[in-house]
């Protein structure tokens, strides 16, 4: 047996001795780990890269050798605590994957709406409606802003097709200010002041138009529309819910235990 034992040793240091470049302390470096970080450099630069991460992996090593060589609870008992949060974390969540609703109702999101009003309030304005991006001398103009006032849609995209650079409708969506302020060249401040009193804001720089139509907006420090607020709302809900869940299967684990005189009270 003693034979077999050393014999099963010596094979198995073999193998981890093949390839290997370096060697400290029973770790091993390998020859392909080399290859791949100076893979297409030429020899100069392949053996400065290689002394360099010998080095450094040999540093990494001895000085954890140094420290796990002295028993540290504190360390393990950190680790432990990580490890078991990770199965937990993981076994929960497939939990709530599973078995958790995640229906939400209409009237919860508007209970919850109304009832912390506070809470869904705009640090930032937002709109509805379309952009139109133009060149500097497309032609008609002045018909383009009229149908942009009365969102004639035909009309704008016929001509948003033949004429413009950039055309954009969100008429269903909410657009930020930061996110309007990617597309068109004005400052936030002018921005916000322009939003405030018109429903066409134009802009004009050395070589393009930009046409606003909003048709629809909230500005910056009044209440979230609702819509705009649902997934914020739903994402409160679904949070609630899954503590909820997640204690009362805590407290049905617990009592089984204890019906099944697996807590020994000592």
């Amino acid at each position: 047996m003693a034979c077999f034992l050393l014999s099963a040793c010596t094979v198995l240091e073999k193998k981890q001795q093949a390839g290997a470049v370096v060697e400290l302390n029973g770790h091993y470096l390998y020859r392909s780990t080399l290859d791949s970080l100076t893979l297409g450099m030429n020899s100069e630069d392949s053996t400065r890269v290689a002394q360099q991460f010998i080095s450094q992996w040999a540093k990494e090593i001895l000085v954890y050798d140094k420290a796990s060589s002295r028993t540290n609870q504190d360390i393990e008992r950190l680790v432990e605590n990580y490890r078991r949060t990770l199965y937990v974390h993981a076994y929960e969540q497939r939990l709530v994957d599973r078995r958790m609703s995640k229906t939400i109702l209409d009237s919860t999101v508007v209970a919850v709406y109304e009832n912390q009003p506070d809470r869904f309030i705009l640090d930032e304005s937002i709109i509805k409606g379309l952009l139109v991006i133009v060149p500097n001398d497309a032609p008609t103009i002045d018909k383009l802003r009229g149908w942009l006032s009365k969102v004639e849609l035909d009309k704008i995209e016929k001509y948003a097709y033949q004429n413009a650079s950039g055309y954009e409708l969100f008429s269903d969506k909410w657009l930020t200010t930061t996110e309007l302020l990617r597309q068109i060249p004005i400052e936030r401040a002018e921005l916000e002041s322009r939003l405030k009193t018109r429903n066409q804001v134009e802009i004009t720089d050395s070589t393009k138009i930009y046409l606003l139509q909003i048709t629809s907006k909230h500005m910056r420090g009044e209440a979230m529309p609702i819509d705009y607020a649902r997934p914020e709302i739903e994402k409160m809900i679904l949070n609630a819910r899954q503590v909820e869940f997640l204690n009362k299967e805590r407290e049905r684990l617990y009592n089984e235990a204890i019906q099944t005189k697996k807590v020994k009270f000592l």
